[in-house]
């Protein structure tokens, strides 16, 4: 008997390896580490992605620059002497220290760190031309990957909620883009300072002008994008003013770090999404038929719904205690207490005599019979009672009788 065929396998798609403006191995130290840790790092717009290896596609970490304040050389704690590879990273909530495999490697990462966040390519560091090249080409598609996207300080709020949202939250920032209610394409700049204790907010607007975003104020600023509007304001006020950035820093793809079998070097997997479920085999045992509910026995019928002028809330009272005449009701929660017996209570009055009923005669019968001696005690007692009427019925009719003689 032939074997039913196997589905054909279908090669998993190869997963396309990222594309960074500048990546190669750095070591970082943060600011609850104990100590540097290697990674594999890509700059990708104005996010440094750390991998495990050059080999993985999926990082384990990553650090946002839109909080960017500024960079330093610094060497280690209790080293007088840098050898020139140590640089630190300030943001606005941590310090980030790296070290760099070179000289040439650290002015590598500060250039590029620069130039994508200050959009211009920095000129006081030790670069070669060659450097200085790639670092306009990455400017270049940085400009043309922001004039298309909005930046996140951008929320649909309207002025007092932006007001409240920079007075909330001050430690997000205090520059906030909004739409503006004079037209569809314009949009108004919120910002909040604190001068001599005293918070003032200020709004600025900014027109549309065909391509261009047009700061309205005494001298007139076109800019190509809304992130050039941001980075105006910024750069305008030596960073006084800082993009409001939310906290909602989740990641969207579940994955776990897994050891690779043949070199034991350890890999970041994405789980995969859940299917319908695996197939059974066409060899293996047959799924049962469905049953039909013709065969299974009606149910009862359900009770009535109770009416809605009804009160819902039932009260729970107590169980009823039952009374056993033969037995102790033990309770599992309580010790066994013995009951005094209780005594037998004289009776108050003596009882009555029973009543016989009177020897009928033998011509009269009565139309009710005698039941066999088998019978129940309420049937006996019935009988009773109806002997006692019958007579008196017999002797109310023997003195009628006399009577009328």
């Amino acid at each position: 008997m032939a074997s039913a065929l196997s589905p054909p396998r279908v090669p998993k798609p190869k997963a396309t390896q990222p594309s960074h403006y500048h990546e190669s191995f750095l070591e970082k130290k943060g600011p609850l580490d104990k100590d540097y840790r290697k990674f594999w790092a890509g700059l990708q717009g104005l996010t440094i992605y750390f991998y495990n290896s050059n080999r993985d596609f999926q990082p384990l970490e990553k650090l946002d620059l839109r909080t960017f304040v500024k960079l330093t050389d610094e060497a280690p704690r209790g080293s007088m002497w840098d050898p020139g590879i140590h640089f630190s990273l300030v943001l606005r909530d941590q310090d980030i220290k790296f070290k760099a495999e070179s000289l040439e490697s650290r002015e590598m990462w500060k250039g590029f760190i620069l130039t994508v966040v200050e959009l211009c390519v920095p000129s006081n560091l030790t670069l070669l031309p060659g450097h200085l090249y790639m670092m306009s080409e990455v400017l270049s598609k940085e400009g043309a990957r922001r004039a298309l996207e909005v930046p996140p300080c951008f929320l649909k709020v309207s002025r007092l909620e932006a007001q409240l949202l920079l007075e909330r939250y001050p430690e997000c920032g205090n520059l906030l883009l909004r739409p503006s209610g004079a037209g569809a394409d314009n949009v108004s700049v919120s910002t909040r300072q604190v001068v001599n204790g005293t918070a003032e907010v200020r709004h600025y607007k900014v027109k549309r002008e065909g391509s261009l975003y047009v700061i309205d104020m005494e001298e007139p600023f076109s800019c190509a994008s809304l992130d050039a509007v941001v980075n105006y304001f910024v750069s305008q006020t030596k960073r006084a003013l800082v993009p409001f950035l939310l906290d909602d820093d989740y990641e969207k793809v579940l994955g776990y770090v897994e050891t690779d079998k043949e070199n034991g070097e350890s890999v970041w997997v994405v789980s995969s999404a859940p299917g319908p479920g695996p197939t059974p085999p066409a060899d293996g045992p047959k799924s049962l038929p469905p049953v039909s509910n013709q065969d299974k026995p009606p149910f009862p019928p359900l009770p009535p719904p109770p009416s809605q002028d009804e009160n819902y809330v039932t009260p729970i009272g107590d169980a009823p205690t039952t009374d056993y005449e033969n037995q102790e009701v033990i309770s599992p929660r309580r010790p066994i207490v013995p009951k005094p017996e209780k005594l037998a209570k004289p009776p108050a009055k003596p009882p009555k005599p029973p009543i016989v009923p009177r020897p009928e005669p033998k011509g009269n019968r009565s139309v009710l019979t005698r039941k066999p001696p088998g019978s129940t005690p309420q049937a006996l007692l019935l009988t009773t009672r109806l002997g006692d009427v019958t007579a008196e019925l017999e002797e109310k009719l023997q003195r009628r009788r006399a009577l009328e003689q």
